[in-house]
């Protein structure tokens, strides 16, 4: 802005200063015209009345440098001149001055020379004898008048150019300062030009609308933000050409990243070849889904591609975590093979012997022998599908009635209930703890200290110890079962609660069981929103704690 009224006010100055040389070189020159035409004729009058009384002797007396004085008889021919040879001279009948003063007594005209630098003005005037005198003069014409001060007049010129720059530039900052030392952000509070109140009031109005649409835009991406930080897929934006707009913390977890900068490549979030397949057939094909490892997670991909004015725009990354379900798949397929495993075998004992008792093949000395073990076979069967049908229970989230339950006396009467088996191997049971209340599930809770009692009765070492001790915090009823047997290898710790999982398989054949118990236990625990720990060391023992809320 500075620069245009720096020009503009150049550009006004350079012509005025033009038109003003020129309007005075004009009057200038019409004066100096005036001048010399009104001392022209004084000079013809007092040469004509010297020449009436004396002849051509006044005109030899005459000598002058300004002007030239010429006497013509009537007929043109050329009587003296004061500045050439009569001899060397036309007749001068022809022309104009001497012709108007031959007819009307005066006569006046004047001539350019080639070069157009001068003008030679003539005078003529008849006298009383019929001859012409005539005056003339040489004087500068315009041109030549501005070639003559054409010097000064440059200098006059650079001179007011210079103060033309000087005072442009000084004016056009004072001008441009007050438009430079706006408030924009406060536009109401500037004391600025009146001719800018106007654009002040809108560029207000804008503010204000700007302002509601941050506002808004705000709220919606503390809204997108918000829902995506707590989403636990993994969410994920990408621009058309692959660079990152939007990474959830759920898909920075997955990735094992703690943030991300918006306009990084994709690939420096992941550089899993899986992915840039999916990403490439999504470009293609608009969807694609594949599955993605990481972590010992399994996780379901689903991009999308998203397009505006019919061109990919970007892309929208999905990965849902799908290791419950793989796992419960996988637990699913394992439970039927097991379970399948579990009926078969007790049944074929118990198919085998009945055949050979219904045959009569069975020596008498050996049917007591297989009466016993078909109903050995027949009660594991049973004990089997009795465990089967309260874990379908549990997973089902069948309700059951729930009341106060002391956990000293139910401690001790399934100590009385396995006293038997702990005799067998020398195992002492001893119990420790202050008789709290809990409220819970009666028979869920008997099933969870039977179990892990048993446990530490079964694969515990001869001559034992179990201990049960129960205690209370300000949230949770707790009661722990530890033995000093066998131990548990650390690499078991995280599927010994799974179905039909056993450590050793040939020593659980050995000391009987269905390979449930801890799946109902945990399953019991899980009922009444308690949590269960394992703290186990081989050949040291094994303790359990459970605690349930109060």
């Amino acid at each position: 802005m500075t620069k245009r009224i720096f020009r503009s006010i150049l550009l006004v100055v350079i012509p005025v200063l033009l038109a003003g040389l020129i309007i005075i070189s004009g009057v200038m020159y019409s004066y100096l015209t005036e001048v010399q035409e009104a001392q022209m004729l004084s000079e013809l009058s007092l040469a004509a009345a010297g020449v009436e009384q004396k002849g051509t002797d006044y005109l030899s007396a005459v000598r002058s440098k300004d002007f030239r004085l010429t006497y013509v008889s009537s007929d043109g021919t050329v009587i003296f001149d004061t500045e050439s040879q009569v001899s060397n001279m036309d007749n001068h009948a022809n022309r104009e001055e001497i012709k108007e003063a031959l007819l009307g007594g005066s006569g006046k005209s004047s001539r350019y020379s080639a070069t157009l630098t001068e003008q030679t003005l003539y005078y003529a005037k008849k006298l009383s004898n019929g001859n012409v005198l005539r005056i003339s003069i040489d004087r500068a014409s315009v041109l030549s008048l501005l070639l003559g001060v054409l010097q000064p007049i440059a200098f006059i010129f650079l001179v007011a150019i210079i103060l033309s720059v000087i005072i442009a530039n000084r004016i056009s900052k004072k001008i441009v300062m007050p438009l430079n030392e706006l408030d924009l952000d406060e536009p109401m509070k500037n004391d600025a030009y009146d001719e800018i109140s106007p654009l002040l009031s809108r560029i207000h109005r804008q503010h204000k609308q700007i302002s509601m649409q941050e506002e808004s835009l705000r709220r919606k991406a503390e809204e997108f933000d918000q829902i995506t930080s707590n989403m636990q897929e993994g969410l994920i934006l990408l621009d058309s050409k692959n660079t990152l707009m939007s990474v959830n913390s759920a898909a920075l977890r997955i990735f094992d990243r703690f943030c991300f900068n918006p306009g990084d490549s994709f690939l420096t979030l992941d550089r899993s070849h899986e992915l840039r397949d999916a990403l490439a057939q999504a470009e293609k094909d608009g969807y694609c889904e594949t599955f993605l490892s990481r972590d010992s997670k399994e996780y379901r991909v689903n991009i999308s591609r998203i397009d505006s004015d019919d061109k990919p725009a970007g892309y929208v990354i999905l990965l849902s975590d799908i290791t419950d379900k793989i796992s419960a798949e996988r637990s699913r397929r394992e439970f039927t093979a097991n379970v399948s495993h579990e009926l078969k075998t007790p049944l074929q004992s118990i198919i085998g012997y009945s055949e050979l008792l219904s045959n009569g093949m069975a020596k008498p000395q050996d049917i007591p022998t297989f009466t016993a073990t078909i109903y050995k076979e027949a009660t594991r069967l049973v004990s089997l599908i009795d465990d089967i049908i309260r874990l379908s229970q549990l997973d089902e989230g069948v309700q059951m009635q729930t009341e106060d339950i002391s956990l000293m006396p139910l401690a001790q009467d399934i100590i009385n209930q396995l006293s038997s088996k702990a005799s067998e191997k020398n195992v002492s049971i001893t119990i420790e703890g202050e008789n709290v209340d809990v409220r819970g599930q009666f028979r869920l809770l008997s099933e969870i200290l039977f179990n892990l009692c048993d446990n530490a009765i079964k694969y515990n070492r001869q001559n034992g110890n179990v201990a049960i001790k129960i205690w209370q915090t300000d949230q949770d009823v707790c009661f722990a079962v530890s033995d000093n047997g066998i131990g548990i290898p650390k690499e078991h710790h995280s599927r010994i609660f799974e179905r039909f999982y056993r450590v050793d398989k040939s020593h659980s054949r050995q000391s009987g069981g269905t390979g449930l118990g801890l799946s109902i236990v945990k399953h019991a625990v899980a009922f009444h929103n308690g949590k269960i720990s394992l703290e186990s060391v081989p050949d040291e023992g094994t303790t359990v704690t459970v605690s349930i809320p109060k």
